[in-house]
C-alpha cells in the first residue's frame, strides 16, 4: 500500500505563486510515475503534470511555463510549483501515483483558490 499526503494549499491572489508537496509513503518499490490532478466544481479530474521515474516530464497545455513539477526521490516527495496564478486554476489538486503494476493511489486532495 502507498499513502499520499499533499500539502501547500491555500488562497492566493492572481498572479501570485504557490508550492504544493505530496509525500509519499509505504511500499515505494515500484514507481512509474507521480503526477498532479486537479478538479473544479462541476468539472472532470484533469492531469496538470507528470514527472516519470527517470525524469520526464509532461504539463498540460494551460500551465505551461507557469508550472514546474519536480520530485525529492529521497524525501519521497513530489513538488508543484505554480507561479502567475490565475484564477481558472482554482480547484482542488490531487497526488497521484502510478506503479508499474498498473496500481494507482491517489492523495485527499489539496484546494487551491486563486482570487482577488
Amino acid at each position: 500500500q502507498v499513502q499520499l499526503v499533499e500539502s501547500g494549499g491555500g488562497l492566493v491572489q492572481p498572479g501570485g505563486s504557490l508550492r504544493l508537496s505530496c509525500a509519499a509513503s509505504g511500499s515505494l518499490f515500484s514507481i512509474y510515475a507521480m503526477g498532479w490532478y486537479r478538479q473544479a466544481p462541476g468539472l472532470r479530474r484533469e492531469l496538470v503534470a507528470e514527472i516519470t521515474n527517470s525524469g520526464n516530464t509532461n504539463y498540460a497545455d494551460s500551465v505551461k511555463g507557469r508550472f514546474t513539477i519536480s520530485r525529492d526521490n529521497a524525501k519521497n516527495t513530489m513538488y508543484l510549483q505554480m507561479n502567475s496564478l490565475k484564477p481558472e486554476d482554482t480547484a482542488v489538486y490531487f497526488c497521484n501515483l502510478r506503479g508499474w503494476d498498473q496500481s494507482v493511489y491517489w492523495g485527499q486532495g489539496t484546494q487551491v483558490t486563486v482570487s482577488s
